[in-house]
């Protein structure tokens, strides 16, 4: 009975090792937790110059579903970030305005965690999500609304007018860079932790055997050399490093002028289908294979892009509980939609 005993003693200390070597070994390669603290994740997405309020994220949801914002008043941010679909749209390359695909084939990235990008849009252009607002809005592919449309119409509805003065104080200017610094606001809040997060937080056996070992996997493959922080992506890096991507002449994006490009977060990968930049890649098992061989230059197995996938389905997170929000009525004053 001794000898069982000891033997169960040494197992089970060798396996909480073993546990306890795959959490460090996981922020060694720079893998880190969405705080399970508010208050620690507050001082995350949180400025102080423009803090997250009530009011804001209320209006700012508002905002980022209302498609009057485009200047055809049919597209919305939540048109090609759709929340519903784990904030991508799930098709290739993005339709704005005039039903006209994206110039250059891109694909619609996720909004959710996107406070956690260190850089915005597929070049890296925006170093945050209220320059990013602007973007999109504006596009003649996207939503191709002009500012001063965009102002004019916000500042037709007495009853936007005065949810910002709620937000921001009676002597708000509700002028563009208002308006989309509001959308960033909500967008703040789109923070899914998973039981990712609570096993790099401490929990053990919030990952089981299996994900253990495809994160052992994707450690070791090499994936964590872009696929790193909070967001496990969000950074610029360098593409085709190996080799040529496969479907690299779908579309004519390069990267930015160094020929980099945004490693896209892994955080609910499942849900955003298709994959890489053009969305060319439908099987998360084969973008996983794809990747080896074009950015780490080796063969990922069959078995092993398997393994790689069962860690990566660890990754979907809870979502925030966001309800369609009742948007406040035009008046006579409130620019006609226009489709040309």
């Amino acid at each position: 009975m001794k000898k069982i005993t000891l033997a169960v003693c040494i197992l089970g200390a060798s396996t909480l090792f073993a546990n306890s070597s795959l959490l460090t070994k996981a922020k060694q390669s720079g893998l880190e937790a969405i705080p399970a603290s508010k208050v620690e994740l507050m001082k995350l997405i949180d400025d102080k110059k423009d803090p997250i309020t009530k009011e804001k994220v209320e209006l700012g949801k508002k905002l980022y579903f209302d498609p009057r914002l485009s200047k055809s008043g049919l597209i919305s941010c939540n048109t090609c970030h759709n929340i519903g679909l784990g904030g991508a749209d799930g098709i290739p390359a993005a339709i704005g305005h005039g039903w006209t695909p994206n110039p250059h084939h891109l694909n619609s990235p996720t909004v959710y965690n996107s406070v956690f990008f260190k850089a915005q849009f597929w070049d890296g252009r925006s170093p945050h999500l209220a320059d990013q607002a602007q973007g999109p809005v504006q596009a003649g592919p996207e939503m191709a609304a002009p500012a001063s449309l965009v102002e004019q119409r916000i500042n037709s509805i007495p009853e936007y007018v005065n949810e910002f003065k709620k937000a921001y104080g009676k002597d708000v200017k509700v002028d563009f860079a208002t308006i989309t610094a509001t959308i960033a606001t909500f967008e703040k809040t789109l923070v899914t932790p998973s039981k990712f997060d609570d096993f790099l937080n401490g929990k053990d056996k919030a990952l089981n055997d299996e994900e253990k070992k495809g994160l052992t996997l994707f450690i070791d493959k090499g994936c964590t050399s872009c696929h790193t922080g909070i967001a496990l992506g969000g950074t610029m890096q360098a593409f085709e490093v190996a080799s040529k991507y496969k479907f690299t002449n779908v579309g004519d994006f390069k990267g930015d002028d160094k020929g980099m490009v945004k490693t896209p977060t892994l955080r609910n990968i499942t849900e955003t289908a298709p994959y890489f930049h053009n969305g060319q890649i439908w099987s998360l098992t084969e973008a996983v294979k794809e990747m080896g061989s074009v950015q780490l230059g080796i063969e990922i197995s069959d078995s092993d892009a398997a393994q790689i996938v069962t860690f990566l389905k660890t990754l979907k997170g809870v979502k925030p509980v966001i309800s369609y929000p009742q948007l406040p009525e035009s008046t006579i004053d409130t620019a006609k939609p226009e489709f040309n």
